[in-house]
C-alpha cells in the first residue's frame, strides 16, 4: 500500500493554486485521490484539501514536507500535511450525562470513527464502569460547584499533564459540564470540541430546551463547535435540527434533542479526524 497524505492550505486567493499544488505532485510522484476547494469572497481567502498516495518510492517524508514548504513559501501559504494512515488520539472529557459518550464509543469500536482513545476523563464518578468495558483509563478529577478559583486550576493542570503524556490530538467535550477557564482554552485552541444542547445561537445558557418549550418552537438541534475563551461562541464546525410540535412536553424536545447532539457531535468528530476542517476567521471551512 502506498502512503497516503491530506494536505491543507489556505492562503490569499490568487491565480493558479490549485495548478501549482496539482503540478507538484504530480512532478513528485503523487496520485490525487480526492480533492476540493473553496474561495471564499469575503475574506478573499482560498481554502484546499488534497487526499494523495505517494508511488515515488524514493520521496521521503522529510523530502515531501522540505520540498512543498518552498512552494508554499512562495504563495505565503497556511498548511498542514497529515498521515492519511495515523489515527488521531482522542480524550472524551464528561460530567454525569453520557448519551455523547456512549455513542463515541460505540462508533470507536466499530471502527466508524478511526482513533485511538487513551483517557476518558471526568469530575463525576458515574461511567467508569462504562470506560472500563472498553479497556480505556478513566481518569476521576473532581471539581465541585462553587469551587475556589485555585482548585479549577490545579484540576485544568492535571488535564493538560494528561493531553500531554498521552500525545492527545483532540479534546472532545461530550457533555463536559465545566466552564473551562480562559488560560485552558488557550492551550487546546484548535483541538478542542464541545457539544451545545442547542442551535446556537440562540437559547445559550442553562436548559434550552425548557426555553425553546417556552416559546413554543418549531425545531430544536445542536451545535458542534471549536472551545474558545468566549463561551459557546467558537467557530461553529457542524449543526442538525429536528422537527417538534405543540404536543411535546420538555422531557420529550430533551430525550430528541440528545439523538440530534450525538449525530452532530460524531459528525464534528469524523470531520476532526479526517482533517476536513479549515478555519476562516470566526468560521469554518468544512470539506465533506
Amino acid at each position: 500500500m502506498y502512503p497516503q497524505y491530506i494536505l491543507n492550505l489556505s492562503c490569499l486567493d490568487q491565480r493558479g493554486i490549485v495548478q501549482r499544488v496539482s503540478a507538484y505532485l504530480a512532478g513528485h510522484g503523487c496520485n490525487i485521490l480526492d480533492s476540493a476547494q473553496f474561495g471564499d469572497a469575503q475574506s478573499k481567502l482560498f481554502f484546499m484539501r488534497v487526499h494523495f498516495a505517494v508511488e515515488e518510492e524514493t520521496l521521503t517524508d522529510e523530502v515531501l514536507r522540505s520540498t512543498f514548504a518552498t512552494l508554499a513559501d512562495t504563495m505565503q501559504m497556511d498548511w498542514q500535511l497529515h498521515d492519511a494512515h495515523k489515527k488521531p488520539r482522542m480524550l472524551l472529557m464528561v460530567s454525569s450525562i453520557g448519551h455523547c459518550l456512549n455513542d463515541l464509543l460505540f462508533r470507536y469500536k466499530s471502527g466508524l470513527l478511526p482513533v485511538d482513545i487513551p483517557a476518558i476523563i471526568s469530575n463525576h464518578t458515574d461511567f467508569y464502569q462504562l470506560a472500563a468495558s472498553y479497556n480505556i483509563p478513566f481518569h476521576h478529577l473532581p471539581l465541585a460547584t462553587g469551587a475556589p478559583e485555585s482548585a479549577k486550576r490545579m484540576q485544568e493542570q492535571r488535564i493538560l499533564e494528561i493531553v500531554k503524556a498521552a500525545d492527545i490530538d483532540l479534546i472532545v467535550l461530550a457533555r463536559y459540564m465545566q466552564i473551562l477557564s480562559p488560560e485552558m482554552c488557550a492551550a487546546l485552541e484548535g483541538r478542542a470540541i464541545n457539544i451545545h444542547h442547542s442551535f446556537l445561537p440562540s437559547f445559550k445558557g442553562a436548559k434550552p430546551y425548557y426555553q425553546a418549550h417556552d416559546r413554543g418552537v418549531k425545531l430544536i438541534g445542536a451545535t458542534a463547535h471549536f472551545v474558545t475563551g468566549h463561551l459557546d461562541e467558537g467557530p461553529i464546525i457542524e449543526q442538525d435540527v429536528a422537527r417538534v410540535d405543540h404536543a411535546m412536553d420538555p422531557a420529550t424536545l430533551t430525550a430528541i434533542g440528545r439523538d440530534v447532539e450525538c449525530v452532530v457531535l460524531a459528525r464534528a468528530v469524523k470531520y476532526f479526524v479526517e482533517h476536513r476542517i479549515l478555519l476562516n476567521g470566526h468560521k469554518t471551512v468544512v470539506f465533506k
